[in-house]
């Protein structure tokens, strides 16, 4: 896994995170659900700004990096920061796709397309 948590690493048990989050956030953000394609606040939103873990709060892509990739959830091709993120392999549905996550809190934030690198938010 690359992208070692920082040396301020949110840790917080399953309970104190459930009482902070929403419902839908504490679903996709702790327990790696996926919130719908198309369905969330900033998938398609101009809005000049930054956008930040759910969870935690750090800063994780500005908009300025933001592009349509046409899955219906904001991606981005680059972090603001490369130690704001880490990666590991997820090897689930019989395909093999690079999760990127808050390097502060674990807070998964996408599951790009491996074929074209980028990197797609949740939930953010």
């Amino acid at each position: 896994m690359s992208g070692m948590p920082k040396d301020d690493a949110v840790r917080k048990s399953d309970e104190d995170w459930r009482a902070e989050l929403s419902e839908e956030q504490y679903r996709v953000c702790r327990k790696q659900g996926t919130e719908p394609a198309f369905s969330g606040a900033y998938w398609n939103t101009k809005t000049k700004g930054m956008y930040l873990c759910a969870c935690c709060g750090q800063e994780l892509f500005a908009s300025d990096t933001k592009f349509d990739s046409g899955t219906g959830w904001p991606s981005f091709w680059q972090p603001v920061d490369k130690t704001a993120i880490g990666t590991h392999s997820d090897r689930s549905f019989f395909m093999t796709r690079t999760e990127v996550h808050c390097s502060r809190c674990g807070s998964p934030t996408a599951r790009p397309p491996p074929a074209r690198g980028t990197v797609s938010t949740r939930s953010r």
